[in-house]
């Protein structure tokens, strides 16, 4: 699970939470990356110890969730440095092909759905499974406690609706994935080359 934010009382972290809350509610192993000391892409090696530790868990993980505050309009830089750290391919591996995809915001004033647009695009750009369902929560600073907890809501339905429905999607797709984003054109891809090594004229 991903935010994108590094207040002290970051709303993207508190949702993030109370969703991490209620996936191992339902049964998930749930790991919750901490963006803190996270370098900006391309201005350290890819052996930073944040890196690393961002880059294992996107390869342990089945599915993922982002969450994003709206800022002038759009996801932050915070959230969008870590997802351009994770590679779109490592040798032979894509480590986000066919991972199912939740994607929620906050918004300071009224709803929006800006950050999750963009989110969605960046699944599709990292070839995962994005589910359809998703939350926007508006005037986020009056939807949670002083404890961090989310008070009960129509925001807080929608969130315990986009978990299910992520959990859901995540089971469905464990075991079919690779056939699901199986591509016609990397097959032949590989085919040539093959054809080339081997120096067949035709295969």
């Amino acid at each position: 699970m991903l935010y994108g934010s590094l207040r002290e009382r970051s709303y993207s972290k508190l949702l993030t939470l109370e969703a991490a809350g209620l996936l191992e509610a339902m049964g998930a192993e749930v790991r919750v990356f901490d963006p803190l000391g996270l370098p900006q892409p391309d201005a350290a090696p890819d052996t930073h110890a944040k890196v690393e530790e961002l880059r294992d868990l996107a390869a342990w993980s089945e599915g993922m969730v982002w969450c994003s505050p709206e800022r002038h309009g759009a996801m932050t830089g915070i959230l969008k440095s870590q997802i351009d750290w994770i590679p779109l391919s490592v040798g032979a591996v894509r480590p986000t092909q066919g991972k199912t995809l939740a994607v929620m915001e906050v918004c300071g004033g009224s709803q929006s759905f800006n950050a999750v647009n963009q989110m969605r695009i960046l699944g599709r750009w990292m070839r995962m499974l994005t589910i359809p369902n998703q939350s926007s929560v508006a005037k986020a600073f009056l939807e949670f406690e002083e404890d961090g907890r989310m008070k009960p809501s129509a925001y807080y339905d929608r969130v315990v609706d986009v978990m299910e429905e992520l959990v859901k999607f995540t089971l469905l797709t464990r075991d079919v994935s690779p056939y699901l984003v199986d591509r016609y054109s990397e097959r032949k891809e590989s085919a040539e080359q093959l054809s080339k090594r081997v120096n067949q004229k035709s295969i």
